[in-house]
């Protein structure tokens, strides 16, 4: 355990707080040692801390995943199931997977953080959700310290979120991940429009998944800053879902606003392009600012507090909501 220790390596921001108990876990063993000696205590769980905000130091004990390990538990003649560590590096992981020939995952590389934090937040780019791969995820009830799996269809998942997001927040540790992953008729998710262009304009007709991987990790480099450079999160904001009445609305008012068909009766609305539209590309404010190549990126440019950071979200909130009547929530899980 370590004591008063700053946290600007420990989160994507880079924000400069202080956290007054630490703990590094690097087995299931040392997890239960650790919550047994946390038992009356509230706790907050950190794995790579690329989608959380810290606005002031941290009283609360912080617990960071670092379990490692890559194992097949599981081989038939299309599929392998896989077990990994939740202190993983993801992007470590799914570039693993595609060296290795395996699908399923290549659309979501070059997402930042760790395995454990993949199903909490049920992350997703292009077409793809980790949900979509997950057969469990294993760990431990703090409350009881039980060990328990939960199964995909258990985990709740929704656009960004999880049973683990909600009402299991700050109450289970993940430990262990276990993905199904094809090993040969791998199919190939290109329907996103700025991935199929790409294809198109590469004029691949069979893409593969390292074609897929490659082309997905050039498109991030482009629209998101590296945050060992620049600090930021990724996507700050969740891309409003809404009914088919209010998209009809919006269209009315607002030519050329950007949506996407969610489900039947149910419309994703670009955040991007409603920040944008309300001026606040490439906006800045002291030191924090919004990225000039993706609106939903907000940066730190400096030495900015996460209370400076928080504070010029809810102005993006704020303006957004005025404007279309549309209310962003936040992806960035703030402390």
């Amino acid at each position: 355990m370590k004591k008063n220790i700053s946290l600007k390596s420990h989160n994507s921001f880079g924000v400069d707080v202080i956290s007054k108990e630490f703990y590094n876990i690097k087995s299931e063993d040392q997890a239960l040692k650790v919550l047994n000696l946390l038992k009356e205590k509230k706790i907050i769980i950190l794995g790579g801390g690329t989608n959380i905000l810290f606005t002031d130091d941290i009283e609360k004990p912080i617990i960071n995943i670092k379990i490692k390990g890559i194992k097949i538990i599981y081989e038939s003649n299309n599929s392998v199931h896989i077990s990994i560590g939740a202190g993983e590096v993801w992007d470590e992981f799914v570039r693993w997977a595609i060296s290795k020939n395996l699908g399923g995952v290549e659309n979501l590389i070059s997402i930042p953080g760790f395995v454990g934090a993949a199903p909490i937040q049920n992350i997703g780019a292009y077409g793809v959700e980790i949900k979509d791969v997950l057969i469990s995820c294993s760990g431990f009830l703090i409350e009881n310290l039980e060990k328990k799996k939960f199964k995909s269809i258990e985990c709740e998942f929704s656009y960004r979120s999880s049973i683990f997001k909600k009402s299991l927040k700050n109450k289970f540790i993940i430990t262990e991940v276990v993905l199904k992953l094809s090993k040969n008729k791998h199919k190939i998710h290109r329907a996103y429009k700025s991935l199929d262009d790409v294809i198109k304009n590469k004029k691949i007709k069979n893409p593969t998944i390292k074609d897929i991987g490659e082309i997905v990790s050039d498109i991030r480099k482009y629209k998101l800053p590296d945050p060992s450079l620049i600090g930021n999160s990724g996507s700050f904001f969740k891309n409003p879902i809404v009914s088919q009445d209010t998209l009809t609305r919006l269209k009315e008012r607002f030519s050329g606003l950007v949506f996407y068909k969610e489900n039947r009766s149910k419309y994703k609305l670009s955040a991007a392009w409603l920040i944008e539209n309300c001026g606040f590309k490439k906006i800045k404010e002291k030191n924090v600012g919004v990225y000039k190549n993706q609106a939903l990126v907000i940066t730190n440019l400096g030495n900015a507090t996460g209370k400076e950071i928080y504070s010029f979200s809810q102005k993006i909130k704020s303006t957004v909501l005025e404007k279309f009547d549309i209310l962003l929530e936040e992806e960035v899980n703030i402390i």
